[in-house]
């Protein structure tokens, strides 16, 4: 093989933007995928996917679907399998499919004299294939984040990414830890099917509705972006107006503005407990065999623990020196390049309110751009190189001062990230006029130290 093949690690929506973005580009590169099939998460047959059968987008169509390639318009926000359809006429259309790997796992990935080697398993056994670069692209909903808990408990301990399908929940006392959007999504298949659901929550929670003066919520205010303290200030008054205050059904008051965390897109959860088809219990202090302690000295029995505590983020076949891992995540510029430019790059790290898969086509681009570069403008990818380790990073938050959580650490506002990414892009596309001595900034807008 080729040195000049660039590896894409999944063929879900992120590795699939890679993919597409590399071939605009007119860069050669081979996928790798677990699965029988393109779609990652969204394909629920796909052994490794977290998919449930009632999931749907929690963003609307329009500010989800890729640019070039919209979503049909049949529903505002689609289901798990017109998602799974779409990825797979995306793949088809673009015959991105014919360049994967199905069925093939990737075991490691290591750089040596002549490249980057990844070593996979799959229909042909144990396969070695030497790349000029490997673009990682496995998602970030794949390894379960499990808390330990003092004591045992006697009944069924389940995570979300093992939840399918709300017979799983039929006539059990059922708790939820955790009121996410999965939690909450779950929570309201249980009150169906459940004889008692409860949901045992550490802090509060804002919660949008899908609509607002009868339009998807995501899809207003989509022009010149507020400042963080406005919209906040806006915002927030407008969902009292729509949902009500949710320490009144039972949730802890937030100890931080909206936008500060991932809202929960989900207000039926809030018409159910309402009509008292569930609670809201304090964290959990103990387990005790069939039965759950909590913080405030209440308890009560249950057949059912389901844990909805999100996911950590997992590369499991790439040494973590590799791609400079700092606390919970990689420290990346743009959450994509590892600063040695060593010829790893991460597709899909990010989390953001309303980015949709354009914004991550938008990251592919700028690796796509990066690479072309350094083929056809080897003295422009060395000026980004040097850039990226001699200049502060961009300010990617927006303004908003994200919680300090694990699963915030590569949260971003989707307004200043794009913004920053486009800026990249420029930087490389670009030619600088004849005769100028000013260089382009890596920034143009407000930077912190990174």
């Amino acid at each position: 093989m080729e040195r000049s093949t660039y590896a894409i690690i999944g063929a879900g929506p992120s590795g699939l933007a890679a993919a597409r973005a590399l071939q605009v580009a007119g860069l050669p590169f081979e996928g790798y995928e677990s699965s029988s099939g393109v779609g990652g998460l969204w394909d629920i047959d796909n052994p490794r996917s977290t998919m449930y059968e009632s999931a749907h987008l929690i963003s609307s169509r329009t500010t989800t679907q890729f640019r070039e390639f919209p979503l049909p318009d049949t529903a505002d926000y689609p289901g798990h399998r017109v998602m799974r359809q779409y990825f797979q006429d995306y793949a088809d259309t673009f015959a991105l499919t014919p360049q994967f790997h199905f069925d093939t796992m990737v075991v490691s990935v290591r750089k040596d004299a002549s490249g980057w080697l990844v070593v996979s398993e799959g229909p042909d056994g144990t396969t070695e294939r030497r790349h000029a670069g490997v673009i990682l692209a496995n998602g970030t909903l794949a390894h379960p984040n499990i808390p330990t808990f003092t004591g045992e408990f006697s009944g069924e301990l389940m995570h979300t990414s093992q939840y399918k399908s709300a017979s799983q929940l039929d006539g059990k006392r059922v708790l939820i830890i955790g009121a996410g959007n999965s939690g909450c999504d779950i929570a309201v298949d249980a009150v169906h099917h459940a004889a008692s659901v409860d949901m045992s929550v550490r802090r509060g929670y804002y919660f949008v509705p899908r609509y607002l003066f009868g339009r998807p919520s995501d899809t207003l205010n989509q022009g010149r972006p507020l400042p963080a303290p406005i919209k906040q200030f806006i915002d927030k008054r407008v969902l009292q107006a729509f949902t009500g205050d949710p320490v009144r059904f039972g949730f802890p008051k937030p100890d931080y503005k909206i936008y500060e965390s991932h809202p929960i897109v989900n207000t039926l959860i809030l018409n159910h407990l309402g009509q008292g088809d569930l609670r809201i219990r304090p964290d959990i202090d103990r387990f005790d065999g069939h039965t759950v302690r909590f913080r405030d000295g209440s308890s009560d029995d249950y057949d059912l623990v389901l844990l909805a505590t999100g996911y950590t983020l997992d590369y499991p076949f790439v040494d973590r020196e590799a791609l400079h891992w700092r606390g919970a995540s990689p420290d990346l510029f743009l959450n994509i390049f590892p600063s040695d430019f060593s010829g790893l790059y991460v597709m899909g790290m990010i989390e953001a309110s309303g980015i949709g898969w354009q914004g991550r086509y938008e990251q592919a681009e700028l690796i796509a751009a990066y690479l072309r570069a350094t083929h056809v403008h080897p003295a422009r990818a060395a000026d980004f190189r040097h850039r990226v380790n001699e200049e502060r990073w961009p300010d990617t938050t927006g303004g908003y001062k994200y919680l300090g959580l694990e699963r915030m650490s590569y949260y971003v506002n989707k307004d200043a990230y794009r913004a920053a990414v486009r800026d990249a892009v420029d930087s490389l596309v670009v030619a600088h006029a004849p005769g100028t001595q000013k260089r382009r900034s890596i920034r143009r807008r407000k930077a912190v130290a990174r």
